[in-house]
């Protein structure tokens, strides 16, 4: 990997972090989920640039999957306790697996 590679991701990952605590932040302040919902929304998309980044050709490996695992494992912990809820067709890519 290419230190700007590097770079790239690891920002993304300080920003990440920002967003989540933004997140938690709101959920203990607001009774209304407006802002937590935005922010959540701008975490998926980071969490998504992150992954991108990491199924790149020129990354791609066995320990870049292992780090999409951990990344999803970390910031989305309900993923880990099975509290998902799928829509149809995801639920039904879940079962295949």
């Amino acid at each position: 990997m290419k230190q700007v590679e590097l770079n790239k991701l690891m920002d993304l990952i300080d920003n990440i972090k920002k967003i989540d605590s933004m997140i938690l932040l709101h959920q203990q302040l607001d009774d209304s989920d407006f802002m937590s919902s935005q922010y959540l929304a701008k975490k998926n998309r980071l969490v998504g640039k992150f992954i991108d980044e990491l199924v790149s050709p020129s990354i791609q490996s066995e320990q870049s999957f292992h780090l999409i695992h951990e990344i999803i494992v970390k910031f989305y912990p309900s993923s880990q306790k099975g509290d998902v809820q799928y829509d149809k067709q995801l639920g039904q890519l879940f079962a295949a697996m």
